[in-house]
């Protein structure tokens, strides 16, 4: 997650204008990897609003079909002097890199 927001999103965690903070996590593990099997992961957004972004994140075995574990984290940007949301939300660059990952959803 935070490489793809610095690879992709222009994101320079110690300077930049804005930081995202963790406001939640969870976590279902379904199987283990081991040594010295190798590690994939897929990450994708389900949610990007004016400020934060929720993310899940699967993790597989290389190799593998079945998934190992699946979790959700949302970020919320906070601005770096105040610690608050901004007011514009997050910045362009955040958002667009962002939203590459965006998975639309299906209204059943």
């Amino acid at each position: 997650m935070n490489t793809y927001l610095i690879e992709e999103c222009g994101l320079h965690p110690p300077t930049s204008s804005q930081y995202g903070l963790v406001v939640h996590s969870h976590g279902d593990f379904f199987g283990s990897i081991a040594f010295p099997a190798v590690a994939d992961l897929g990450l994708r957004v389900n949610k990007l609003g004016k400020s934060s972004v929720t993310y899940e994140i699967a993790l597989f075995e290389r190799g593998v079909e079945e998934v190992k574990s699946v979790g959700e984290i949302i970020h919320v940007f906070v601005d770096r002097d105040t610690g608050r949301p901004a007011a514009n939300g997050m910045s362009n660059s955040l958002k667009e890199g962002l939203q590459k990952l965006l998975v639309p959803s299906s209204k059943l």
